[in-house]
């Protein structure tokens, strides 16, 4: 069993009925949605490869214009990373808007080795259209089992809930499941809000998007922004809005139904924040797992509150103000 073929996405943990039967649960590591240099990229994988998740997606997901990192070098990590023991999935655009892109994500789709997640409807149609089984990111808009049921048809093997519903909506949707398909919950990392035409990191610098410079560059977490009150409240990744605070499932992880757990990279502390998680999923106790421990490690505090079907930005219970 390899890690991306079809048979790594529906092993024999896959469960097909209520929330509760969610078997072996496991980490997965989202794609990288900054733009960081090449030499960047490829230590920060390198290390991941140790790192105890047992999923990475690999990919552009944000801005087509970001090429530090060509279709082979992705392939190759791809690669490195199976044999290291991950199961590998190839992550597409979450907003196509030009040919060329389309044909990017062609490329993608018919790799004929690795799982695809899909991240926007094109990407879907053509995986269905070719009978490859697939993964949906946080950006396909899957909000009820009806949904499900008609992707599942497609070839929909895992889904990755999008990030604005809540768990009691997980478990109104769990409820009529189809047989087969997993769910992915996104667990931590600045939220993923919207995608835009626009560049606005590019726009914050007074720079056209089509001669931008590559300026995300100088934000390995993107760019914050403040209120007139100097509170933390959005983030610009390109053509990407974020949440400025870091969303955070840890105090939640034994009560989902879930089969795995999306961690989205960010610059710094990551092994840590992985081992952390690690520990979560394998019962640890004590103050090392207490979930307040990550917050060290986030750029500006947590938040989980779509999770709790509240404003976003709410934060878990105990935590006060930005880190």
């Amino acid at each position: 069993m390899t890690g991306g073929t079809v048979s790594s996405a529906t092993g024999a943990d896959a469960h097909a009925g209520a929330e509760g039967e969610c078997g072996v649960r496991r980490l997965a590591l989202g794609p990288v949605l900054y733009h960081w240099p090449r030499d960047v990229m490829f230590r920060f994988y390198e290390t991941m490869a140790d790192a105890p998740v047992d999923v990475i997606y690999l990919g552009e997901v944000v801005c087509s214009k970001r090429r530090a990192l060509t279709q082979t070098d992705w392939l190759a990590l791809a690669s490195e990373l199976e044999v290291a023991g991950k199961q590998v999935v190839l992550s597409t655009l979450a907003l196509i808007e030009a040919g060329s892109e389309l044909g990017a994500v062609r490329s993608i789709c018919e790799n004929g080795r690795f799982m695809v997640e899909a991240n926007d409807m094109s990407a879907v149609q053509m995986l269905a259209a070719a009978g490859t089984p697939f993964v949906t990111g946080p950006g396909v808009n899957i909000y009820n089992s009806c949904t499900l049921e008609v992707l599942a048809r497609c070839g929909l093997k895992r889904w990755v809930m999008p990030v604005e519903l809540s768990g009691s909506t997980l478990h109104d949707i769990h409820a009529g499941r189809p047989p087969g398909v997993e769910t992915e919950v996104f667990a931590y990392g600045r939220l993923p809000l919207a995608y835009s035409a626009r560049c606005y990191t590019a726009r914050a610098r007074n720079l056209p998007k089509d001669q931008c410079g590559f300026c995300c560059r100088e934000d390995p977490d993107g760019l914050l922004l403040r209120t007139r009150e100097d509170e933390a409240f959005l983030v610009l990744n390109g053509t990407q809005t974020q949440s400025a605070r870091t969303f955070t499932l840890a105090g939640e992880l034994a009560d989902i139904g879930a089969q795995y757990f999306r961690l989205s990279p960010q610059s710094q502390h990551m092994s840590q924040i992985i081992e952390f998680f690690a520990a979560r999923l394998a019962g640890g106790q004590g103050p090392a797992c207490e979930p307040g421990r990550l917050y060290q490690y986030m750029p500006t505090g947590p938040c989980n509150g779509y999770w709790n079907g509240t404003a976003g930005l709410q934060q878990p219970a105990g935590a006060c103000g930005d880190a």
